[in-house]
């Protein structure tokens, strides 16, 4: 099954309209995202919660890791870099967290509000090698541009 990125925003456009509150934003495009792909086996946000580190946001899937710095895996870089992380390997990335065992790609978006600032990371494990590509990186990231780009620093 192939997202259909276009149905996708609009139903998540539709989901959020008038919403604020990011935790509310991130349950509801975490779960969106999660159901429309068969290779999505992890998906949630991880969440800016003081300076150079991360903390488990709403997801869907298994277990996340609780706590993730910055310095640290596929996650800490997004955030660290503000750069969309598109990795075809997990093993291969240095300083990979395995929170789970089965993840062998992953594709971390950067979460930015409105005064562009990084709130948080969006991150999604499949448990299939190479599940990802540019055209999931461009189409998510406009989705959370479209949600995010609102909300304002709580």
């Amino acid at each position: 099954m192939t997202v259909d990125y276009e149905t996708l925003a609009k139903t998540i456009a539709a989901l959020t309209e008038g919403e604020t509150d990011q935790i509310a934003l991130m349950a509801t495009v975490a779960c969106e995202v999660h159901h429309s792909d068969d290779r999505f086996d992890w998906t949630g946000f991880y969440r800016v919660t003081e300076p150079g580190l991360l903390k488990i946001g709403p997801y869907q899937g298994g277990h996340g890791c609780l706590v993730i710095p910055f310095e640290r895996g596929v996650c800490g870089a997004a955030a660290r870099t503000g750069e969309v992380q598109l990795v075809a390997d997990v093993d291969a990335f240095p300083g990979h967290i395995a929170c789970a065992s089965s993840t062998r790609s992953e594709l971390v978006l950067p979460v930015r509000n409105a005064d562009g600032e990084v709130i948080a990371v969006f991150d999604i494990d499949s448990d299939q090698p190479d599940a990802f590509d540019e055209n999931d990186a461009a189409c998510l990231q406009h989705i959370l541009a479209q949600v995010f780009a609102e909300t304002a620093v709580h």
